[in-house]
């Protein structure tokens, strides 16, 4: 048996964002004034009571409306779908705005579930029990009266839910384990897409316009045998074209996201090609030295000849990050897409792998067999030995002389070979110098008294000529 559940549902900025990042003591749901943030559905696992050792896991939904569009009908989708799953439910409304007609639609659709719900009168600052007079009507007994933002009545909310959970032991939490596979692309390229077929579910909401995912969305998947975490982001536009706070909001936590994952797929789109946005994407992730899958999106809609003149401006773009394999699908129609499982799970391998020294060793000196390290400033290079110091990415510290100043062509020689001899796939590797000590530094040679009569005879020797 897994978790209980705690569904927090709720209209449109009446804090249930707010609510579920107090619970998890995180800032993992984005929290703005901005009306309609959230869009999918935010999970996270909590400690409810220490004494008892309470765990249980919340889902912070986008708000129900009673609007007819694209958007909010999917939300609801995503809603209904949280509220089958869910023991508990947290109807969420606001003590500044009072009973309105929409908080009346939802209760109704709630009731129909048959499931333990608790009204909570968020917005309550100070917990004043005249504010909870005219909830009364909405049918689901006393209001609890918290405030999310200031963490007011949240202990007695926890009291009131904690004798309707299930049972649930310690023994049977199981810490979720395996890798993070974190999925990144400009908006509007697939990445929802994506990972819905991966899923096998319409897990994250997906639309034909751009920025539909606001939030970084940890998604746990086990397939065949194997855990993973998906990270769904928001799309990262060029800095100029972004304006509003949410969507810097947004950015950030797709970097957050970059900065947590063992394995980046970056989605690139096949009919737009590779542009500078996406360049710059692959700058930072070289810079996290992260394990890279490039996934080519949309290539069912190219004719052969479209095909080919992508696949060459490719191998022309891309010649720089040469250590990262290229796979071409159709996130929509799933062609292609269980074949990245493969391709995952040896790049997490290659990533956290330890190496021996001694077959370091062997590869540096074939490599300098090959190769001698050249000159710098008169004095040529010499590498005496290597050893692997960190994973993720694999890290190799190559010790000797003179080491301060190595070329660039040399390292990138060093980091080819030493990719190619452990036949790394989809992973770089980083590369540490660290040099001898001189141990005559800072030494002051003391003169015997010999040594001072024929510095002093050389001295006079010199201001005669």
């Amino acid at each position: 048996m897994g978790l209980p559940i705690i569904c927090l549902v709720g209209r449109p900025n009446v804090g249930k964002s707010t609510l579920f990042n107090r619970l998890s003591h995180s800032r993992q749901a984005l929290v703005s004034d901005f009306e309609g943030l959230t869009r999918d559905r935010q999970y996270a696992e909590v400690l409810l009571d220490n004494d008892t050792q309470t765990f249980a896991t919340i889902i912070d939904t986008g708000g129900l409306t009673n609007k007819n569009n694209l958007v909010d009908s999917s939300i609801q989708g995503q809603v209904l779908n949280a509220l089958e799953e869910s023991d508990i439910i947290y109807f969420i409304v606001s003590s500044r705005d009072g009973v309105i007609g929409l908080d009346l639609e939802i209760v109704s659709r709630l009731r129909k579930l048959k499931k333990n719900i608790i009204l909570v009168c968020n917005k309550a600052e100070g917990l004043n029990p005249a504010l909870a007079a005219e909830f009364f009507e909405l049918g689901l007994g006393e209001p609890m009266l918290i405030s999310a933002e200031h963490g007011q009545g949240i202990a007695d909310l926890i009291d009131t839910t904690l004798p309707l959970l299930p049972k649930v032991t310690i023994d049977e939490i199981v810490e979720v384990e395996g890798i993070t596979v974190a999925v990144l692309g400009r908006p509007n390229v697939g990445k929802s897409t994506l990972i819905n077929r991966i899923l096998g579910q319409e897990r994250v909401l997906v639309m034909d316009f751009p920025g539909t995912t606001h939030d970084s969305i940890y998604i746990p998947f086990e397939h065949e045998g194997q855990k993973y975490t998906f990270i769904d982001t928001a799309g990262i536009r060029r800095k100029r074209s972004t304006h509003e706070k949410v969507e810097i909001f947004s950015i950030i936590k797709a970097i957050d996201a970059l900065e947590r994952a063992h394995v980046v797929i970056l989605v690139l789109d096949a009919q737009v090609g590779v542009i500078e946005q996406d360049a710059t994407l692959l700058g930072m992730i070289i810079d996290k030295g992260k394990a890279l899958l490039i996934v080519i999106n949309k290539w069912d809609g190219l004719d052969d000849y479209q095909k080919q003149e992508v696949k060459r401006k490719l191998e022309i773009k891309l010649s720089f990050i040469n250590y990262a394999s290229v796979h071409y699908i159709s996130a929509l129609h799933a062609f292609g897409v269980g074949k990245l499982f493969t391709p995952i799970n040896q790049s997490y391998q290659n990533a956290g792998e330890q190496h021996s020294t001694s077959v370091l060793n062997k590869i540096l000196e074939k490599a300098n067999q090959d190769h001698q390290p050249p000159p710098v400033k008169g004095r040529r290079l010499k590498i005496k030995y290597v050893n692997q110091t960190d994973v993720f990415p694999p890290t190799f510290t190559f010790h000797g002389n003179h080491l301060q100043n190595v070329p660039n062509a040399y390292e990138r020689y060093l980091k080819n070979f030493f990719i190619n001899a452990l036949q790394l796939t989809n992973t770089p590797i980083k590369i540490k110098y660290k040099s001898s000590d001189n141990p005559f530094r800072d030494r002051k040679n003391i003169l015997n008294a010999r040594q001072i009569g024929k510095k002093r005879r050389l001295m006079k020797f010199v201001k005669k000529r």
